[in-house]
Formats: structure tokens, C-alpha cells, sequence
């Protein structure tokens, strides 16, 4: 797509209120693909004073018309799915295949599902003598990052619009030109003027004005724990509410008696699948000392059927990272591990290509739970396995970071795996390899967040309560 050289706001692309340019990079070649502007508080005001003026009729307009237009914004992402598949391939440098298959295909369906949820949802409800009403919190400030762009976006906005709230997002710099393409997607959806807002910009300009804005009325963030920290300061200080869904630092634990093969391998690709680059990847793998030899050998040849390469070649299972920054960043916590003692299994701080911001797929073995790569989250193509005496200790592990957003368990027996997820200090436990479900909340405990997107809970954070007493 050409990018689009303003804003979306009040339904209409208008220009920007500076000259200053975002430039969007492909990572994996390192060529510029395009610019669009970079958004400043003016710009920001504009848009949240169009989500002022929308919110009355849009909050008015009956749940089952808002789910309609949801459905019909899903029908657009259908319709322009190869569109984004090639455009978020462009600009994160995911496989093309895995573009299609999750950064489109996972949207399509959360979009389907508030489609449904918002027309059958109990918007209020009788309790003794009382009428209680859930009525939508007003102007939202969406922020959202890279890694997922397009799903991200989605999982704030369907149910945003299905709870009767009107938006303004603010998408990270270095994937805008996806948010683009779906501000256009809602235009043709039909979705009325003012409802949804686009603001391109910077974190720091047109991010901290968004989340300042005495007009936004929730701020919905996903992102780094340090920066969650930040705006979570800010909101708190206009008794704003938030949403947040930070970091985290996953555990994958593997008990005696689980297919040990099937594990492993399952736990490598959510480990390699987009770079590494999701906040609940597994990058903690903890196996029985018993174990232990096996699992790290077939770590090792499991993370060999990831190459890395071009993202538009069928042959690619593993892109770049998004910049160089990030890149960079990786490398450290690659060779910080080193220094500490890991034992490298697979990979290494070595550039693998002359061009583009790759990583080697990495596996590290000897890792102890205090460990900086242990403990902190990497965000690339990194898994960490750790050993284990005993449930116990495996769960002492599986809780010892700050973070608590996801995790796994592998067992003989769903009894067995159950009874270990209940214990784990985390937001979302798959068992024996269970699938991604668009109606399950997802956020996390501790560092990980607050508040839940997806489905019926992820609804719920854009409702305020009121009751009436007869």
C-alpha cells in the first residue's frame, strides 16, 4: 500500500499538524519502505476531540448495530487478507506463511468473536431491587505495539467498539503502515465518522500526550513492563483507568511421564515462532534432571528446522527482529549468558547474515533460575532450559520471576497438568499443548499486567457499572 501522508480522524484522512516523517524500515533487508507522519500533541488533541464528539450516538447505538459493523469490519480483514499478510511481512519481516496463518488469521477471529459476543452480551442485569447497567467507560487511548501489529489493534479494538466506546489509537513506529491499512479497513467497514481515530507518532510525544489527554477516559496499553509503569503513573494521576499487558517470562514445564519429544518440539516453535517476539512466548523450558540430557538434545535439533532467510521464501520459518536496537539488545542477553555460565547449545551472538537485524536461533543448557536470561525477558529467538529435582522446585522456578503473564504444562494426564497450572502465578497455563482460544481473557498476574483482553473479560474492561435501585 502507499502510506498515507496525515491522519485518520472523523473519518477522513486529514493532514498532520507537523513536518516531522517516520521512516518504516523492512528489518529484514534494512531498505526503507516508506514514511508516514509522526503525530504530536495537536494532532492527538484533534483526534480525542472527534472521539468526544462520537461517543453520545456511538454509545447510544444499539449493541446489536455495533456488533453488526464489527462483522463487517471482519469481513473487510477477509477480504484483505493476503493485503495484510504481505504488508506485516514488509514491515516486521515475519515468515509469510505464519503472517497469514496467525498475524491475519488470529484477528480475523477475535473480530468474529465480538462480533457475536457484542450482540449477545447482558449489557445489564436484575440483582434483588436493583437494575444494574454496564455502560461503556467513553474515550479510549489505545497504544499498541509491534510484534503483533495488526492483532493487537484488533484485540482493543472490537471490543472497544462492541462495548460502545469510541477510540483513538496510537500503533507503534515501526509498524504503522499495518495500522493504516486497517484504519481503512474501518472506513469501508462503515464504522462512523469519529468513532475510530488514527494518530501515528512516537512513543514519547504522541504516546505520553495520548495517555495524558483529559479527554481519554481509559488508556489501553500493551508493551513493556517499564513503560506499562509510565503510563500507569500518568492515568494515576487523573484517576484514569487502565488496561496493561506488559512483559513476561514464560515457563514451560515439562513433568515426568509427558511425551517428552512432543514437548520439546512444541516448546521450541513457540519459543522461534515470530522471532521470539511475543510477551508470552515459553522461554523457560523446566525438565526433570532425569531428563535433562535428552531434552537439551533434542532442543538442539528442533531449533535446527527453523531457518532463517527471506520472509517471502516458503522455505522461511525464522525472520529478522524488528530493528537494530533490538537486535543489538538480543545479541547482549545472548552473550550475557555466556559470561554467567550458560552452556551454548545452538546458535550465539554471531550475525548470521551480512543484512537485515537476524538472530541465530539459540538454545542455552546449565541455566540457573537466577540467571539474567533467566530472569529477564529477551524478546528474540532465545529459549533457556533449566533443571529440576521435583515438583516443588519446578514450581518455585515456574514463579520465580516478576512476571506471571503465561505458561505451560506438559504431563502423563490432564489431572496431573491441572493440578501443577493451579499452582503456577500466571495468567494463562496451556495444557499438553492446548490451542489458542479467542473467548479466553489473556493478561497477567504480578509485572504482566492489569486487566484481561479477549472475550467476555476483555469486554468487560471497556464497561463501567451503574446501578439503579427501585
Amino acid at each position: 500500500m502507499k502510506a498515507h501522508d496525515g491522519m485518520y480522524i472523523d473519518g477522513a484522512w486529514r493532514p498532520a499538524a507537523g513536518r516531522e516523517r517516520i521512516e518504516v524500515v523492512n528489518p529484514a533487508d534494512e531498505q526503507v519502505i516508506d514514511g508516514v507522519p509522526a503525530g504530536n500533541a495537536d494532532d492527538v488533541d484533534a483526534a480525542v476531540r472527534a472521539a468526544r464528539a462520537a461517543f453520545p450516538g456511538w454509545a447510544a447505538t444499539a449493541p446489536a448495530a455495533r456488533a453488526a459493523l464489527i462483522g463487517a469490519l471482519r469481513d473487510v480483514l477477509v477480504a484483505r487478507k493476503d493485503e495484510f499478510a504481505e504488508l506485516i511481512t514488509a514491515e516486521l519481516g515475519s515468515p509469510r506463511g505464519f503472517s497469514e496463518m496467525v498475524h491475519v488469521g488470529a484477528p480475523i477471529a477475535v473480530s468474529s468473536s465480538f462480533a457475536e459476543l457484542g450482540a449477545s452480551y447482558a449489557f445489564e442485569e436484575r440483582i434483588g431491587n436493583s437494575t444494574v447497567l454496564l455502560e461503556p467507560v467513553g474515550v479510549v487511548g489505545a497504544i499498541t505495539p509491534w510484534n503483533y501489529p495488526l492483532h493487537q489493534i484488533v484485540a482493543k479494538v472490537a471490543p472497544a467498539l462492541a462495548a460502545g466506546c469510541t477510540l483513538v489509537l496510537k500503533p507503534a513506529e515501526d509498524t504503522p503502515l499495518t495500522a493504516q491499512l486497517f484504519a481503512e479497513a474501518v472506513h469501508e467497514a462503515g464504522i462512523p465518522a469519529g468513532v475510530f481515530n488514527l494518530v501515528t507518532g512516537t512513543g514519547p510525544v504522541a504516546g505520553q500526550a495520548l495517555a495524558a489527554h483529559e479527554g481519554v477516559d481509559l488508556v489501553s496499553f500493551t508493551g513493556s513492563t517499564a513503560v506499562g509503569k509510565q503510563i500507569g503513573a500518568t492515568a494515576g494521576a487523573a484517576v484514569k483507568r487502565v488496561a496493561l499487558e506488559l512483559g513476561g517470562k514464560s515457563a514451560n514445564v515439562i513433568l515426568p511421564g509427558a511425551d517428552l519429544a512432543k514437548a520439546v518440539a512444541a516448546g521450541v516453535g513457540h519459543v522461534m515462532n515470530n522471532s521470539g517476539q511475543s510477551c508470552n512466548a515459553l522461554t523457560r523450558m523446566l525438565v526433570h534432571r532425569d531428563q535433562y540430557e535428552e531434552a537439551v538434545s533434542l532442543a538442539a535439533a528442533a531449533v535446527a528446522k527453523y531457518p532463517s532467510g527471506d520472509p517471502r521464501d516458503p522455505g522461511t520459518r525464522l525472520g529478522p527482529v524488528i530493528n537494530a536496537k533490538q537486535r543489538d539488545r538480543v545479541r547482549g542477553y545472548i552473550t550475557k549468558g555466556v559470561e554467567e555460565g550458560a552452556r551454548l547449545v545452538a546458535g550465539g551472538p554471531e550475525a548470521p547474515y551480512e543484512h537485515g537485524y537476524f538472530i541465530a536461533p539459540t538454545v542455552f543448557a546449565d541455566v540457573t533460575p537466577e540467571m539474567t536470561i533467566a530472569q529477564e525477558e529477551i524478546f528474540g529467538p532465545v529459549l533457556s532450559i533449566l533443571p529440576y529435582e521435583d515438583q516443588d522446585e519446578a514450581l518455585r522456578i515456574a514463579n520465580g520471576t516478576v512476571y506471571g503473564l503465561g505458561g505451560a504444562v506438559w504431563a502423563a494426564d490432564e489431572e496431573t497438568a491441572v493440578a501443577f497450572a493451579r499452582r503456577m502465578d500466571t495468567g494463562q497455563v496451556d495444557i499438553n499443548g492446548g490451542r489458542f482460544n479467542p473467548l479466553a481473557p489473556f493478561g497477567g498476574y504480578k509485572q504482566s499486567g492489569v486487566g484481561r483482553e479477549l472475550g467476555p473479560h476483555g469486554l468487560a474492561e471497556y464497561l463501567q457499572t451503574k446501578s439503579l435501585q427501585f
